[in-house]
């Protein structure tokens, strides 16, 4: 082969593998910025703990899972969560820990466990304040309990937002309720809480408090005399099995304070924290609706197990403790004044 021809060949070589690796470089670099597109869509995903202490059918875990919903939807994705119910990451205390740590992201935590921590909380327990759920659900907008969940931050905690099992009641082994003497000398299981020991020892009860993992067995050995409880909890928790008397005394309400951790919400950008706002308001939204549902369901669902249900016949009776804890209360807070002031109008 001649030198001209030689070079020919080559020229025509290096055309053809310029062009090969070209059209490689096209497929390849469509399928490396896929790959990374896809790589860095997987980095962002996050995926957010909840805990809380009530069972998987209860109305708060109901209210966490739609919550799930609406942040993998509003998030396209990219935000889920995973749920750990009935307490199984520790007691509430040791929630709150992980929440000032950033190790656990959010929390449904009693109202009654968070008013041991903040006084303005214990607003929601002022005796014979609401007539039913959804009288203590509206409050939920209030100036005063959006003050409360902005205290929360002093705690490390960001307040999102208050959900709602229902309100108060008695559970007896026996006889019903209709004064505060029908309730002297009981030991009556409570969830530790101010306001609600200063009640419950107003109206000559012996309050004993303890987790809810323990209040089955102690009805059924006696140890307590009843309980304090919403329908919710008594048809989810089977405390019926132990005591038939219920007494309909809408003595108090019972939210859960919901709350994630300053240190995990301060880590997202602005945008990801309206969708984690944005999520929960639609999730307790729908919540509330559901628990008010629950409140007839419940109560029909309780008869047709053969608990005996009555309805308190003189709440006027608890007028005099109601004051005492009212006017106590009132004074250790300005926002507790606030909320039975706007609670009033």
């Amino acid at each position: 082969m001649s030198k001209i021809s030689k070079m020919k060949a080559l020229l025509k070589t290096s055309f053809i593998a310029s062009a090969i690796l070209a059209l490689a470089a096209c497929g390849g670099g469509k399928s490396s910025s896929g790959d990374s597109a896809d790589q860095s869509k997987k980095e962002e995903t996050k995926t957010f703990k909840i805990s809380h202490v009530t069972q998987e059918s209860h109305v708060w875990h109901k209210t966490a899972e739609k919550f799930g919903e609406e942040l993998e939807k509003l998030s396209d994705g990219r935000m889920n969560v995973e749920i750990y119910p009935a307490s199984q990451l520790g007691l509430e205390k040791d929630m709150v820990q992980q929440l000032e740590t950033g190790s656990l992201e959010f929390g449904f935590l009693t109202n009654a466990y968070m008013s041991t921590r903040q006084d303005s909380l214990n607003a929601w327990f002022m005796p014979f304040t609401f007539k039913n759920l959804e009288e203590a659900a509206a409050m939920r907008d209030s100036d005063a309990a959006k003050k409360m969940l902005e205290e929360l931050d002093s705690q490390g905690l960001v307040g999102l937002d208050f959900m709602f099992a229902g309100n108060r009641h008695v559970l007896l082994k026996d006889g019903a309720v209709n004064s505060p003497a029908d309730l002297k000398g009981k030991k009556i299981r409570i969830i530790g809480s101010p306001a609600m020991q200063d009640f419950w020892e107003g109206v000559g009860a012996g309050p004993t408090a303890m987790p809810l993992s323990e209040v089955y067995t102690s009805l059924q050995t006696g140890v307590i005399d009843g309980i304090d409880i919403d329908l919710d909890a008594l048809v989810t928790e089977k405390y019926y099995e132990n005591a038939e008397n219920l007494t309909l005394t809408n003595h108090m309400t019972f939210p859960t304070v919901i709350v994630m951790s300053k240190q995990v919400y301060d880590g997202l950008s602005e945008e990801d924290q309206k969708t984690v706002k944005e999520a929960m308001t639609n999730a307790v939204n729908w919540g509330i609706q559901e628990a008010v549902a629950r409140e007839d369901k419940n109560l029909e669902e309780l008869k047709k197990l053969g608990v005996k249900v009555e309805e308190l016949k003189d709440p006027s009776s608890f007028d005099a403790i109601t004051k005492q804890i009212t006017d106590k209360y009132e004074g250790k807070s300005e926002v507790i004044k606030s909320f039975l002031e706007e609670a009033k109008k």
